[in-house]
């Protein structure tokens, strides 16, 4: 009964999530308001205030899900597995089963807002690159804010990042791309191990 209504208020939010990446889209991430949202939506400020504490909270929404997956993901992956090729894997595999094509329509909507891309930038930083961080600790038997686990996870978030926007200017598949630059460090950390795998 609780994960009914998990799962209820879950569609509901990405209702309002859709609602919103449709302003966004038409008038601009930054001339859109709750009202705004809230009336393409069909449901009362109030209640869009139960799902997301401000608009901001839209674009950092699309973040979490995918770093929740991630982190999904890497928990499943073999203990014996090289730690970068364990988070190039499980990136690749999440961002597969992802709708590419609304991927494609939230990077429009953040690239066209210096605010937007800001408030995706901290975010990403804040989530997944620490779900990234948490995992490569673990992995090397650190703690999770210890120099090397810290900065392999910038280095990985930032390639992702840097990878979905070279896929939206070029095209081709999301996962692919992701995946072919994280090899790139993949090549250098721990000597290279699991790169060529």
């Amino acid at each position: 009964m609780r994960q009914a209504r998990a799962d209820r208020l879950e569609a509901a939010a990405r209702a309002v999530e859709y609602a919103a990446l449709q302003l966004f889209e038409l008038r601009g991430f930054d001339v859109v308001t709750v009202d705004d949202i809230a009336a393409a939506a069909r449901i009362s400020v109030r209640t869009f205030y139960r799902y997301f504490p401000a608009k901001d909270d839209v674009l950092r929404a699309v973040v979490r899900r995918r770093a929740q997956a991630v982190a999904t993901a890497l928990a499943t992956r073999p203990a014996d597995e090289a730690p970068m090729r364990s988070v190039r894997q499980a990136v690749q595999d999440v961002v597969a089963a992802e709708d590419s094509a609304e991927v494609a329509r939230w990077v429009q909507v953040v690239e066209a807002s210096l605010y937007a891309t800001r408030v995706m930038l901290g975010v990403s930083i804040l989530e997944f690159n620490g779900v990234l961080a948490e995992f490569l600790g673990t992995r090397l038997g650190k703690a999770p804010d210890d120099l090397e686990p810290a900065m392999l996870a910038v280095a990985a978030g930032a390639i992702i990042l840097a990878a979905q926007t070279r896929w939206y200017l070029l095209g081709g598949d999301l996962a692919v791309t992701i995946s072919d630059a994280l090899t790139v460090i993949d090549t250098v950390v721990l000597g290279g191990a699991g790169a060529s795998e």
